[in-house]
Order: C-alpha cells, then sequence, then structure tokens
C-alpha cells in the first residue's frame, strides 16, 4: 500500500508539473509573440503654438553655456512655445549639471507637470544612465510628451521606447553655439519633428549601400550608449525594426567591439535595416585598423540580408538632422541614393 500510494503520488506530481510546464511555457510564448508582433509605439501629442517645453540637463555640466540656453529659449518664442528652465540646469556637481538627486528633480518635475509638452535636454554628455532607475513614468503614462535630445540621452531613448512611446533624437539646446545659418537644417527640421511635419530624407550616394527596400519602425541612437545599456532592462528590442546608430571620438576596434557585441546579443538577428548617421572624430590607433569605418560596419552584418544605408546627417556634426525614434518609417536604399520617408 505504501508503494503503491508513492507510486501514484509521484504520478500525479509528473502530471501536474507537465502541465504547468507547458502552460507557463505556451503563455510565455504567447506573450511574447504578442510583444514582438505589437512593434507601434505610442505618439505624444504634436506641439502648437502656446504649448510650454522644458529644459533640463540630465547629463552633463553647462558651465558657461547661459548664452546657449538663451538662444534656445529665445528660438522657441519665435514659434510661439513657452520655455520652462529647470531649477538645477546651471549648478554642477563635478562631471555632471547637479547631483544626480538634482538632475532627476529637474526631470521629474517635467515628467509629472501636465502643462509642458516636451522635455528638451540641454546638453548631452554622461551621466543619464545615473539617474535611469529613479525615474517615475506614472503621471507621464496619462500624459506623454516627447522627450527630445541625442548622444547620450540615447539612454533615456531606451526607456521611453521600452515603456512604449516615440521620442525625438534632435538638436539640443548646445547645438546652438553655432551660427544658425550653419545648421539650417538641423533647426529645420527639429521644428518640423515638433509640430507633427512629415519628415523625408534623401541622402547622398555611397558605394557601400546594401541594397533594399523595407517599412518599419526606426530604433536607435548613439552606438556607445547602446552598448552599455547591454544586459539592462534599458536595452532595446530590435526585431522588426531599423536599427539607426551614430558614434563621436572612437578609435575603429572600439567601434568593431561594440558592434560584435550587439551581434551576439541578438540585435541583428531580426532587425530590418541599418542607417549609419555620422561618425565623427575618429582616433587613429597606433595599430591601423586597416579599412574604412564603412567596411568594418558591412563585415559585422555581412550574415544578414537587410538594407543598410550611410551618410544619414545626423549625431554630432553640425547637420543633425531629426528623427521620431519609434515612428514607421519606409527606407529605400541603393548604389545612387537613399531615401527615409517617415509615415506620420
Amino acid at each position: 500500500m505504501y508503494i503503491y500510494n508513492m507510486s501514484q503520488n509521484l504520478l500525479i506530481s509528473t502530471l501536474l508539473c507537465t502541465v504547468l510546464f507547458f502552460g507557463v511555457q505556451t503563455a510565455f510564448s504567447q506573450t511574447t509573440v504578442l510583444q514582438k508582433q505589437n512593434n507601434t509605439l505610442k505618439k505624444p501629442p504634436y506641439l502648437k503654438s502656446g504649448d510650454t517645453i522644458a529644459i533640463v540637463a540630465p547629463s552633463g555640466i553647462l558651465k558657461n553655456r547661459t548664452a546657449e540656453v538663451e538662444r534656445a529659449k529665445k528660438l522657441l518664442k519665435n514659434w510661439g512655445l513657452h520655455a520652462l528652465v529647470g531649477n538645477n540646469v546651471f549648478k554642477q556637481d563635478h562631471h555632471f549639471s547637479g547631483t544626480d538627486n538634482e538632475r532627476c528633480e529637474d526631470f521629474q518635475n517635467a515628467l509629472d507637470n501636465p502643462s509642458v509638452k516636451a522635455i528638451w535636454c540641454a546638453r548631452g554628455g554622461y551621466g543619464s544612465v545615473r539617474i535611469l532607475d529613479k525615474l517615475d513614468y506614472s503621471k507621464f503614462k496619462l500624459n506623454p510628451k516627447w522627450i527630445i535630445g541625442y548622444s547620450d540621452i540615447t539612454a533615456l531613448h531606451n526607456q521611453v521606447h521600452n515603456l512604449g512611446y516615440q521620442s525625438i533624437h534632435a538638436m539640443m539646446c548646445t547645438s546652438l553655439q553655432d551660427e544658425f545659418t550653419t545648421i539650417k537644417e538641423t533647426i529645420s527640421t527639429f521644428k518640423k519633428a515638433l509640430f507633427g511635419t512629415p519628415l523625408s530624407y534623401t541622402l547622398h550616394p555611397s558605394k557601400y549601400n546594401k541594397k533594399g527596400t523595407v517599412t518599419a519602425p526606426i530604433t536607435g541612437g548613439n552606438l556607445t550608449i547602446l552598448h552599455t545599456m547591454l544586459g539592462s532592462n534599458s536595452s532595446i528590442d530590435t526585431s522588426g525594426k531599423i536599427l539607426f546608430i551614430e558614434e563621436i571620438g572612437e578609435y575603429k576596434y572600439h567601434i568593431d567591439r561594440m558592434l560584435q557585441s550587439l551581434k551576439r546579443a541578438g540585435y541583428f538577428n531580426n532587425c530590418k535595416g541599418l542607417i549609419i548617421g555620422d561618425f565623427t572624430k575618429i582616433k587613429k590607433n597606433t595599430t591601423p585598423w586597416g579599412s574604412s569605418i564603412e567596411q568594418l560596419i558591412l563585415d559585422v552584418v555581412s550574415d544578414y540580408n537587410f538594407p543598410v544605408a550611410f551618410n544619414m546627417p545626423a549625431g554630432h556634426a553640425k547637420d543633425n538632422r531629426s528623427l521620431i525614434l519609434g515612428e514607421t518609417v519606409v527606407l529605400t536604399v541603393n548604389n545612387e541614393q537613399s531615401t527615409i520617408i517617415f509615415e506620420n
């Protein structure tokens, strides 16, 4: 009797474990499929005359940069917008524009303020990652607003993207250190992105282009930040999406190392396309790399069959045109030229 009961209990336990395992596996698989199919991110309302933009500094210091912020306020005023500058923007805590708590406070206030329709980062540098886990998006979800910036702000783009919202990869206040006439397209496309005027770009030809046409949402940003987000809940899912990357001030072998890391993490497995922005101020190593940046990138993605478009004027150069991250674009690539047409 004892042996029978043991056998019976074992059988029942085995059956229960099997049912539970496959039930959980099925539920997990269905959830994963739904997540992959739902690539559409929510779009915050475009701006209109009379709206308010908060200017914050979640990263590097703005020492001696008050002139650029004043120019930014004037630019917004010319567009019929109001500027609300964070209380801690011009503070300094060593490398950063205030302590982590001060920088977080300004960003949180902007997220929570229902009258703020967009949050414009004054500069990049380094520091956003230190406040990511301190931010509460509860009120943001009730009143979504545009997060704007590039470079280090990629960390915030990733976070908002994973929450299910679009954001704008565009110029920051410190971009206005240059004369307006030299950054005409940078400013013009920023205004278009804010007010909802459809964006479209025709890129200069490149012999390195990998031909193809694809329609998919665009995501990405600064390569270093994408690389440093790997393994965290701020890493993005590129499945079914077009990845955009840009970089500044790195050695070629550093760039290769970061791209290889993205590759090993599966970033390119189900990617639909690749758009290459500016790779500027590349450092020279004592041992020459032996190929161009373009060829380096193509070598990394040689196993994949998606289109690759070079010469997107976005990143750390003066000509830094806006991209609405999370928006669906039609990417057409050939040797003569490439086009990027946003579907909004």
